[in-house]
């Protein structure tokens, strides 16, 4: 995995810790400044990443790009797009 996508993957895992505070957090979480890292970081991918996650990037499909990067592609379902088989 390369370094922007370590990063992408933190700001995913970060992304998901948030929204699971929504309900209980006293202060709310800046999720938009969140979903701007990514996009930032997206934008920086070579042009040679696979394009499994960075369809699920541009789709903003999170959770599919969160496990692709994991390893763990197989357990995406198929999306409304039939991107995955």
């Amino acid at each position: 995995m390369s370094d922007i996508e370590t990063q992408i993957l933190k700001a995913l895992l970060d992304l998901e810790l948030a929204v699971a505070s929504l309900p209980t957090a006293p202060v709310k979480p800046d999720l938009i400044s969140l979903f701007g890292r990514i996009d930032t970081l997206t934008r920086q991918l070579p042009p040679s990443t696979d394009g499994s996650l960075l369809h699920y990037l541009h789709k903003k499909s999170y959770q599919k790009a969160r496990l692709f990067l994991e390893g763990k592609d197989a357990e995406n379902q198929q999306g409304n797009c039939r991107h995955v088989d």
